[in-house]
């Protein structure tokens, strides 16, 4: 999986319209900590002040700090870029082995585990998906969209947002993020993700209100309603199977460490 978000430094992907000047190969990850109950401040703790730090030590590119706006998880997503799935592991061995690593942790877990559960997935850009650029996307939340589609009909959904998606995003006051697809080797991860057609999204919004607004706006839109129905009459059906599993979304707010804002 050659590509999820140096994007911004996170960079996240400061994603046009369109599609990108040239395809980014790298690796992307997409890690999620569920953090133990009243833990989750020390666990942002030892990011900020050491894990930030090592992550770019041993050639990891720190892109996005996130936690939701409603955690009821105690969540930290989180995602890294590498040059492949070499580096990466490579990258993390270093990591593990580096003696600061191993004393701050040490040092973070005197009174227990800050860490309950993780989960980890490699992605890849999509094709229209923007290069990375570090970039400050200003006030507001960023919204993780997760779409599984029927069996073979990625590529449709892919083309459904390089065409035409996209641009109406942008016309009803949505800022294109990044796009990703599950990367084909998922050896090592530990992902909630079982199927291979699957697309990953972020978006930015003023707020929550301004999403729900701008969603409904687009839905009735009839140059998507057009898309929409002509994508489906191609593919023998709809490209995301049923809810409440097809499209998932979560609201996002950076850490005070994230390199996106």
């Amino acid at each position: 999986m050659k590509t999820f978000l140096a994007l911004l430094a996170f960079g996240l992907l400061s994603a046009s319209a369109g599609a990108a000047d040239k395809p980014d190969t790298r690796l992307f990850e997409m890690r999620v900590y569920y953090a133990a109950e009243g833990k989750l401040e020390a666990l942002n703790a030892r990011f900020r002040d050491h894990t930030v730090k090592l992550f770019e030590k041993h050639g990891m590119t720190n892109l996005g700090y996130f936690v939701p706006t409603k955690n009821t998880d105690n969540k930290l997503v989180y995602f890294l870029a590498y040059a492949d799935k070499a580096a990466r592991d490579a990258s993390w061995k270093a990591f593990g082995a580096d003696p600061e690593w191993k004393a701050a942790q040490k040092a973070s877990e005197l009174n227990g585990k800050l860490i309950t559960k993780v989960e980890t997935a490699f992605l890849t850009a999509t094709d229209y998906s923007a290069l990375a650029a570090a970039k400050s996307f200003g006030k507001g939340v960023f919204e993780l969209r997760t779409y599984t589609t029927e069996a073979s009909r990625l590529p449709d959904l892919n083309a459904r947002f390089r065409d035409h998606t996209l641009k109406l995003f942008e016309k009803h006051g949505m800022t294109n993020v990044c796009y990703w697809n599950l990367a084909a080797d998922q050896k090592g991860a530990k992902s909630s993700y079982v199927a291979s057609n699957t697309l990953i999204y972020l978006l930015h919004h003023q707020s929550e209100d301004a999403a729900k607004a701008s969603f409904d706006a687009f839905r009735a839109d009839p140059t998507w309603v057009a898309a929409k129905e002509a994508s489906e009459k191609k593919a023998g059906g709809s490209l995301t199977i049923a809810q409440p599993n097809g499209v998932k979304s979560e609201f996002l707010v950076p850490t005070d460490y994230s390199p996106v804002k």
